[in-house]
């Protein structure tokens, strides 16, 4: 619900007309809890720190993330880096979801980056530079999205809110990799932020066809689960509406927000028609797999997690403000029914409306089978704006001063140590989760530089990929004679094929419309996936010293007469490492306690031996 501090602008455009709400309808505080007065409209005053510099602490933060944090997800590879690959280099791994038969996957979404990373190579003709380059305009997007998102809560709620929601989103380990992965998952995220923005501003009038436009193109062009979001935010307006009476406008604003979504969906059907040669609607094709396609298809067969899987994640990825954020709904009831002063410029109704699409999104995903981390990451901005209202509402209780109140009694000094203990604390944990993911994890990022360097830069040959197969950071890595191949592991799914190299009487990127071999959505193994080994120049394998090698996953690294290293780099040993070990970076020092202190293994690139 609004609490109708904004007036409009004389000569708002239809789309932006704010109703007017009749002064019984919403309370914005305790001193009237039956009825509100219409402030007098005036400027809202500049923010303390210019938006400038928030933008360009997300970005620095954002720009880290970009050079340092590891491919956490198979799926990124596989799906969103090897399609890039292929436009722009010619060659590629290709996965079931991009077969002409079963169209999962846009090739829209895949065409915005793939001229990104032309535009790179400008700079550098690398495939790491290109790889690099596309990551840092991911961070920049990011960066630019939450400060518009930044921007809009210091308005509607005030600085300090603003101010916590930008310490969450730029020290949480959570979006340290989220800010950055190439997932359909994380570019939600972005346009979530940007819808967020347009129906929390009411400055100007309302912007429910922006809202939804930014919305629909999270869930046409990245993941249309993501849409579900809306719903508690297009409540609020449909409410508003009806206390006001104004149906015509909420029918034209909902008219305009869905001409805009259909117009960036048709757009996408026309790429996707081109590149497939054929017609298909790709957000319902992923709806469809996902929800109706039965026991033996369907999300659950990748795998499946306890309910409790994304509370654990989330305490994780961010600790005490995922506490906070479940905590804001209690809160703001609790300041609702006590009728307690609102700490924001919205009352507690209207904040609960922007804090809800984060329990939605829990609830939601919490109950089904199949999840990943990847899942919660449009919800992210709503997670970091709850634990921001959490935060602020509860310094404000506690800051009273009032002797008549018991928390009034303790002394100020002490009441600001507490509180700076925890947040420190907080922030601590962040850095040091984050930390311990890239040293732990970055080692695939780092073996592949031999194959750079002029003795190998033009030669022509296979890069093997075994019990690491998805560890494989991406065809990026490798030079333009390499191929990523793979051979027979104790994996028994389906692993990518290559997407097809034709080039005279087939036209442009025959790869995306021709039918590859071998394909299934059931997950079941294609032996013509693989190669024999001795079909490798090169080969990718790790070491954990208390790993037993199997027969078919030996220990390649201690086959010296066949195979000798070219690069090696350590990989945590998760199960040798204390549970503390594997969530936080400890450092390898004496002082630390041996059962505490992380244990490696090795991850590195062989090459074959010379025959003598």
């Amino acid at each position: 619900m609004a609490s109708g501090q904004q007036q409009p602008r004389e000569g708002a455009s239809k789309d932006s007309k704010i109703p007017n709400i009749p002064s019984k309808a919403v309370s914005s505080g305790p001193e009237d809890s039956k009825t509100i007065k219409k402030p007098k409209q005036k400027s809202p005053p500049e923010p303390p720190i210019p938006t400038i510099a928030v933008f360009y602490a997300f970005l620095l933060v954002n720009t880290l993330a970009a050079a340092f944090a590891p491919i956490q997800d198979c799926d990124e590879t596989f799906n969103y880096w090897e399609p890039t690959h292929y436009l722009n280099r010619g060659f590629g791994l290709q996965t079931w979801e991009y077969s002409p038969e079963y169209t999962i996957r846009s090739w829209l979404y895949i065409v915005i980056h793939a001229i990104i990373g032309k535009i790179g190579t400008f700079l550098s003709s690398r495939t790491t530079a290109e790889f690099y380059f596309i990551r840092l305009a991911l961070g920049a997007t990011c960066a630019a999205c939450e400060t518009r998102l930044f921007s809009a809560i210091c308005k509607t709620f005030n600085f300090r809110v603003g101010i916590m929601f930008g310490i969450v989103m730029a020290t949480s380990p959570g979006m340290f990799h989220a800010s950055v992965a190439y997932l359909p998952s994380s570019f939600s995220m972005y346009t979530t932020m940007l819808g967020m923005a347009a129906f929390m501003d009411w400055r100007g009038g309302l912007k429910t066809g922006v809202g939804m436009m930014w919305f629909g193109i999270g869930a046409i062009l990245g993941w249309p689960f993501s849409g579900a979001l809306i719903i508690p935010l297009l409540a609020e307006d449909f409410a508003l509406s009806l206390m006001t009476g104004d149906i015509s406008e909420i029918v034209y604003r909902y008219l305009d927000g869905a001409v805009r979504s259909l117009l960036v969906l048709g757009l996408q059907v026309a790429v996707d028609a081109f590149f497939y040669h054929k017609a298909t609607a790709v957000p319902w094709n992923i709806v469809s797999y996902n929800m109706f396609s039965g026991a033996s298809r369907g999300p659950d067969i990748f795998g499946t997690e306890l309910w409790n899987f994304y509370i654990r994640n989330l305490c994780l990825n961010f600790n005490l403000w995922f506490l906070l954020a479940l905590c804001v709904g209690p809160i703001l009831g609790l300041q609702f029914l006590l009728h307690a002063r609102s700490t924001t410029k919205q009352s507690p109704i209207r904040s609960m409306v922007f804090v809800s699409p984060f329990y939605l999104w829990l609830a939601v995903f919490s109950a089904q089978a199949h999840k990943e981390e990847r899942f919660m990451y449009p919800a992210y901005p709503f997670l970091a704006l709850s634990a921001a209202i959490a935060l602020h509402t509860t310094l404000a209780a506690i800051g009273s001063s009032d002797p008549a109140r018991l928390v009034g009694k303790i002394p100020a000094k002490l009441k600001l140590y507490v509180v700076s203990l925890v947040v420190i604390l907080a922030l601590d944990i962040s850095v040091a989760r984050t930390l311990g993911i890239v040293t732990a994890y970055r080692a695939p990022l780092q073996i592949y530089a031999p194959l750079h360097e002029d003795r190998f830069i033009r030669t022509e040959a296979n890069v093997c990929l075994g019990k690491d197969w998805y560890r494989f950071p991406s065809s990026y890595f490798l030079p333009g004679g390499m191929r990523a191949k793979f051979i027979k592991s104790a994996f028994d799914g389906l692993l990518p094929g290559q997407f097809s190299e034709a080039k005279t009487g087939f036209g442009i990127f025959p790869g995306t419309w021709l039918i590859p071999p071998g394909m299934n959505d059931q997950n079941i193994e294609d032996p013509g996936k693989q190669v024999d080994i001795e079909h490798c120049l090169f080969l990718v394998d790790s070491h954990f010293p208390n790993l037993v090698p199997t027969a078919l996953e030996p220990n390649y690294i201690a086959d010296k007469d066949t195979w000798e290293e070219m690069q090696c780099s350590p990989f945590l040993d998760s199960s040798q490492t204390h549970f503390i070990g594997r969530v936080l970076w400890i450092p390898d020092l004496e002082i630390i306690p041996a059962r505490y202190r992380r244990k490696w293994g090795r991850h590195c690139l062989l090459k074959r031996r010379d025959k003598r």
